[in-house]
């Protein structure tokens, strides 16, 4: 029900917005930010890089609000441009950590284990804890290693909690492949699981 009232609140304020009215535009801004971010920082890790993309993210969708006809929802819109905006800058990041990718990773022991564990927040489990941070840590590279597209699902889909035909509306692409991708996602970042407690 709130979704619908938000929706109908969007296309109000959308419909103000095309006709110049800034504050209408800024009540836009406002209402999905803080989708946009979290969307951003999940793909990017970076509180500086989701920074620059949620305002890239509203500055595009500024300059073609006249051109955006409503096919999709407001936030579907906005959830789309952020995604491309964070895929670009996941490209040239890339390519620009390249030299650098030793020193900007996790530092590890002999053992395989992450060093510098904060000894502060140990208790009894401490031995629980650290094996759910490097399960932890296993897991966020292996979905570093996933296909961009696949990736790009994984997060809309598992993390930032998207419907099918969300997804569908924000990235352009059919529920079947979305569907097909996820589901290699999912057993990419499943065997990666699985190596992780059955090691050698």
């Amino acid at each position: 029900m709130s979704d619908q009232v938000d929706t109908g609140d969007d296309r109000r304020l959308l419909a103000r917005a095309q006709d110049g009215e800034i504050a209408a535009f800024e009540a836009l801004v406002e209402a999905h930010q803080d989708k946009v971010y979290g969307l951003a920082l999940r793909m990017t890790r970076s509180e500086a890089d989701a920074a620059e993309i949620t305002q890239d993210t509203f500055l595009s969708a500024y300059q073609h609000l006249k051109d955006f006809r409503g096919e999709a929802a407001f936030g579907s819109w906005v959830h789309r441009i952020a995604a491309n905006h964070a895929l670009m800058r996941l490209r040239h990041r890339r390519v620009a950590q390249a030299a650098e990718s030793e020193l900007q990773g996790p530092e590890f022991t002999e053992r395989g284990t992450l060093a510098d564990y904060p000894l502060s927040d140990w208790g009894q489990n401490a031995e629980e804890k650290a094996l759910d941070a490097e399960l932890g840590v296993a897991i966020q590279q292996a979905t570093d290693r996933l296909p961009e597209g696949y990736r790009e699902v994984f997060l809309l889909k598992d993390v930032d909690g998207l419907s099918y035909e969300q997804i569908s509306e924000a990235t352009g692409d059919s529920i079947p492949a979305i569907k097909s991708r996820l589901h290699r996602a999912r057993l990419a970042l499943r065997e990666a699981i699985e190596q992780f407690y059955q090691p050698g």
